[in-house]
Parts: structure tokens; sequence; C-alpha cells
């Protein structure tokens, strides 16, 4: 397998290819990005699978280690995670080569620091409970590698998403994923189709894993949190649709749940009171999916 250093001799001469040409091929080279990660979907379900198990209980966190653009790109999927699925803040952790600052001012020489990555997993208490993953394109980066290798012998689960084969990550992770991207457009640009393929990856295993946790319900996010007018739109027809009523009772059902589309969801559909939805909702371990069938008919 080619490496994301290697030089492609397809790409020789680039600089001269005409635009719409230079284009094309940079926005094709994305494709092999998706099927670098189709090829390892069997790999990303174990680590869903694994990963649920821990989080499961309701005590672990999800920690992201990188540097750089992967970094950059496992901070995106973690901040997403609250928005999205209202998973908590005090749930997940972003350890970054040269700290926040990073995300937006590169910091390059910040991901050959084995120390700051130890000292950080240190200062969190990262443990058993856990689940990290470290994401690395060449596989390589001692900020990474020292953190995912710390973090397993704390006992956590660890996962570790890279692009180049033979990398120092697929020895150090519990569980390897290597995303084989190949040669870069242009060389070395690992921003490119590495970064492509590592996006998808992540988004693939946070949103089955909040899949598998109970945060969807039917494809829909039951979770979100109305914090704003366009998702208390979004709320209002979920719980409509789930509850299989007007928009205006679903709206009521909504307010009198405090924005908790679960809560408003039983309430609607089976004739529950707040107290009556809340111990449901505790019987069934948040599933709303468990507590509206245990709930019966209204």
């Amino acid at each position: 397998m080619t490496s994301t250093e290697t030089a492609s001799p397809r790409y020789v001469g680039i600089d001269e290819w005409p635009t719409a040409e230079l284009t094309t091929a940079i926005i094709e080279a994305q494709f092999s990005a998706v099927a670098a990660v189709q090829a390892v979907s069997a790999a990303i379900a174990q680590a869903v699978d694994l990963a649920a198990a821990r989080l499961g209980t309701g005590t672990g966190r999800l920690v992201y280690v990188g540097a750089g653009t992967s970094g950059r790109i496992a901070t995106q999927d973690c901040v997403e995670l609250r928005p999205t699925f209202n998973w908590p803040d005090a749930r997940t952790l972003v350890l970054m080569a040269g700290g926040s600052g990073a995300f937006l001012r590169a910091h390059e020489g910040a991901e050959d620091s084995e120390a700051d990555a130890i000292s950080a997993l240190d200062a969190a208490a990262v443990g058993p409970s856990d689940v990290v993953l470290g994401v690395a394109a060449s596989g390589g980066t001692p900020f990474t590698c020292a953190g995912l290798r710390h973090a397993r012998a704390a006992g956590a689960l660890t996962i570790g998403f890279f692009n180049n084969p033979g990398a120092a990550l697929a020895d150090v992770a519990e569980l390897p994923v290597l995303l084989a991207t190949g040669a870069e457009f242009p060389a070395g640009s690992t921003r490119m189709k590495a970064g492509s393929a590592q996006k998808v990856a992540l988004n693939a295993f946070s949103t089955a894993l909040m899949v598998r946790l109970g945060f969807v319900y039917k494809g829909l996010m039951v979770e979100m949190k109305p914090t704003n007018a366009k998702l208390r739109i979004r709320a209002q027809g979920m719980v409509a649709k789930l509850a299989g009523s007007s928009p205006e009772a679903a709206l009521v059902a909504l307010d009198a749940a405090e924005g908790s589309i679960k809560l408003a969801t039983l309430m609607l559909a089976r004739g529950l009171s707040r107290a009556q939805a809340e111990a449901a909702l505790d019987a069934a371990a948040g599933q709303l999916g468990a507590a509206m069938a245990a709930a019966g008919a209204k």
C-alpha cells in the first residue's frame, strides 16, 4: 500500500493542468476516501459495540486525542455530540496537541511531545470506564501514540484511526482502524483524502454509537434540546410524528416536559403525567422505544 507521503505519478505536473481538470481530479480523489472507510466498516462496527458496552453504564467518557489536521477533525466530531444528541459535555474530552489554541492556529511542533499527552490524560484521570480515540494520518504522531499507549495501560478502551499501513498506532491501539487512502493530492497533504476519510469514519462511529446508546428513536434525534427557534420547531415536529398528534398538542406537551422530546412523546402518546413519563423512562434506562412499549397503548 502507498502512504500519505508518497508522490503519485498521476499528479505530476498538476500545476500545469487546466483549472477544470484540476478541481475535477481533486473531487474525484474524495471518492476513494469514502471507499477506504467503507472497506473497514466491520472494524468501525466492532469499535461501536465495544464503546457502547463501556459507555452504557452512564459514567465513561469519550476522549479524543490528536494533533494538527487530525486533531481538528476529531475536535469537530466531539463538539457536535452535545447539540446533535445532547451527549453531556462532562462525558467528552479533547486532547489536542498544543492545546485548544491549536484548533484555530497551527502548532505543528506540539505533536512531538509525548509528555504533554500523558500529563493531560493523568490530569483527567482517564481510566477503565473511558473510550479513547486516537486520530493520526501518519499513524506515528508521538503525541497521539503516547496518549493511546498510556490510556490503554490505564485500562481505557483505545481505538486508533490512521491512514498509513504499518504505522505505530496499529500496535498501540487495542482496536486499530486503518483508513488506507494512499497518496495525496498533492503529496503529503493529509487534509485531503486522509482528512476526509477520518471525518467520515468518526461520523460513522459516533453516530452509530449514539444510536446504540438510545439517543435516536425511529430515525429521530430524540435527545436533542430545543435551544433555539429552529430546534423548537424541529422538536415540535418530532413529538407530533412520534405521538401521532397535532403540532399544537405537541407544543403543549413539550412545554409541560420543559423541552424534553422523550417525555413529551410519552406523555402525549401514552396519556401519562410528567412524573409517570419520567418513571417509565427511568425504568427503561432512557430508551424511548422500550418505555413506549412498556407503557402500552393510550
